[in-house]
């Protein structure tokens, strides 16, 4: 009995490892910010001055529940809108700010994400 819950055990953890390790290899294309909307491009000048940012939810924490960017721990991860010219609200497109200071943009409303390279 004991080398059958041993296998199952070692089994089970390989999955999970396997499973974590296969969420963790989240590809995403990269951009640079000089091709960008000048909008996001003032976004991240924002960001870098530490602000004012014009929107109550800039640097709120960015959940990543679409699971589209690396996995990380609940916190590491900030939003801040991105202007929309003739958007009544604050629209679809938005910057992703990591703690390692990797910028993400988005366009679509966290649908994909491009990484951006300076």
């Amino acid at each position: 009995m004991k080398k059958w819950f041993r296998f199952l055990l070692i089994a089970w953890l390989a999955i999970g490892a396997s499973i974590g390790l296969a969420r963790e290899r989240v590809t995403v294309d990269w951009v640079l910010l000089a091709d960008l909307p000048i909008e996001a491009q003032r976004t991240v000048a924002l960001i870098k001055q530490g602000g004012p940012f014009p929107y109550d939810r800039d640097g709120v924490t960015f959940g990543n529940y679409e699971k589209l960017l690396p996995l990380r721990q609940r916190g590491y991860y900030h939003e801040y809108t991105v202007k929309t010219p003739g958007s009544r609200n604050r629209g679809a497109r938005r910057i992703i700010t990591g703690r390692e200071s990797e910028y993400y943009y988005t366009d679509d409303h966290y649908r994909s994400f491009r990484r951006i390279r300076e």
